[in-house]
């Protein structure tokens, strides 16, 4: 089935403005998961609708462990989006991906501990396959963007996501690197959990901002050095994702995860909770109302 592309992008207050998007709207949207970091801002590049999503909330006031990652991805998904971009800062932990480079993620580690995980629960039972937690297609087209950027990029890369909000220890910086992840951060987990539950193809647009802390003899890492490598790197990444819109086929086809939940719902239709069903109108209404 061919459709229209609608890409939601979550990442900082600073990633768009006024010039890159056309008929820009800041629109409230509320969501039974509680409240969402921020309002959207939705408007076209390039023909193509984006709908934006500040993951920290304005100034940046929301810690990784404190985003409603659930109420972000829900909105996202009552907005319309078809496909999700995390726009994220991250630590190096190979020696070939230098501060300033970008990493289209492929795959992930999950060291976070507090964070709600999943939509389902008691009432709702779901197990959706997350073996390729981000889109291969969405990935490509990512990555080709932001080489005609001019960005340095390394396409594919394992993300380890710990909870934060600390920085790591140099003995858990190595322990990390001997798992064989490639960088760190501290938001792509639950986001891409999530995305895959609410049947939303999702990548990862990373930029390194330090070498974390496990090379020898490094100066620890710094909020500061972070900012400004972000700072250097802000222009790139939104010419990425004007190139982005402007690549991106006239018409979208249907990838695999647009129905990740078939076959993943467990629980018998006469016991699940209808309270709970309702909250998840949005995210698996089409699996619950057997909508196509």
């Amino acid at each position: 089935m061919a459709d229209s592309w609608h890409i939601g992008v979550i990442g900082g207050t600073g990633l768009y403005d006024a010039q890159m998007l056309e008929d820009a709207q800041e629109i409230p949207v509320k969501s039974g998961f509680g409240e969402p970091s921020a309002a959207v801002t939705t408007g076209t590049i390039s023909g193509v609708q984006f709908t934006f999503l500040p993951r920290h909330g304005a100034g940046h006031r929301i810690p990784p462990g404190g985003i409603n990652y659930r109420a972000n991805i829900d909105v996202l998904k009552r907005c319309g989006v078809t496909d999700v971009l995390s726009v994220s800062a991250i630590g190096s932990l190979q020696e070939n991906m230098h501060p300033g480079d970008f990493v289209i993620v492929d795959q992930m580690i999950d060291r976070t501990q507090a964070r709600e995980r999943s939509f389902f629960g008691d009432g709702m039972v779901a197990h959706v396959s997350l073996a390729d937690p981000t889109c291969e297609r969405l990935s490509r087209l990512v990555g080709d963007a932001a080489r005609e950027a001019g960005a340095n990029v390394h396409q594919g890369g394992c993300y380890v996501a710990i909870e934060g909000p600390q920085f790591s220890t140099r003995a858990e910086s190595r322990m990390y690197r001997a798992w064989g992840a490639d960088v760190i951060g501290m938001t792509a987990m639950p986001e891409a959990r999530l995305a895959r539950e609410a049947e939303l193809p999702y990548a990862v647009l990373a930029t390194v901002t330090d070498y974390d802390s496990w090379r020898e003899n490094e100066e620890d890492v710094g909020v500061a050095n972070i900012l400004e490598v972000l700072r250097d790197n802000a222009g790139r990444v939104k010419e990425t994702l004007a190139l982005l819109a402007a690549a991106l086929p006239k018409e979208r086809e249907a990838s695999p995860f647009d129905r990740a939940l078939d076959g993943a719902l467990v629980t018998v239709k006469d016991m699940r909770d209808p309270v709970f069903a309702a909250k998840l109108g949005a995210v698996a209404g089409r699996i619950l109302g057997h909508k196509d």
